[in-house]
């Protein structure tokens, strides 16, 4: 029988935080693409204004996954939603119910913060997180579509250009 406790990231777990997203990146196919530091999860997880929640969970004592979140504003619903950034579970462990204990969890969070609204992203191809998510009631949100602006382009408008 395994133990999983979920709880919520200190200061202390910046690095096992940046393990975690790293393990998600190479995952999601993009093993390059994190430029997130130690300091940089310090300074806004937990620096003087957090910009995000995590949640850690343990399997037996040791880091298996993550979620990590923050609340924003609906003009609309007058009243806050949360939003999931990432949950990752390590693929190893998947299956002993970490992932289910880190939504469950993360729905109690949303419903203890007036929350009316529980969102995330789900890439395209991974079927295997869009059946679960669809096994627990959530939906895919069809009329909206993803958009960012980054890089050259953001400065450029930010600039007037």
């Amino acid at each position: 029988m395994h133990t999983t406790v979920i709880r919520q990231a200190t200061f202390e777990d910046a690095e096992t935080i940046l393990d975690l997203i790293t393990d998600l990146a190479i995952y999601e196919k993009e093993p390059h693409a994190v430029e997130t530091t130690v300091e940089d999860i310090q300074r806004d997880g937990f620096g003087e204004r957090p910009l995000f929640t995590c949640l850690i969970a343990e399997l037996d004592g040791q880091p298996v996954g993550f979620s990590l979140y923050f609340l924003k504003w609906s003009t609309w619903r007058g009243r806050p939603s949360l939003h999931l950034e990432d949950l990752f579970v390590n693929p190893d462990v998947r299956g002993l119910g970490v992932g289910m204990k880190l939504l469950r969890r993360m729905a109690r969070i949303a419903l203890d913060n007036d929350c009316r609204r529980f969102e995330w992203e789900v890439l395209d191809w991974n079927m295997l997180a869009r059946d679960f998510y669809h096994a627990i009631g959530a939906y895919h949100c069809e009329g909206w579509l993803p958009y960012r602006i980054e890089g050259e382009a953001l400065e450029e408008l930010a600039e007037g250009g």
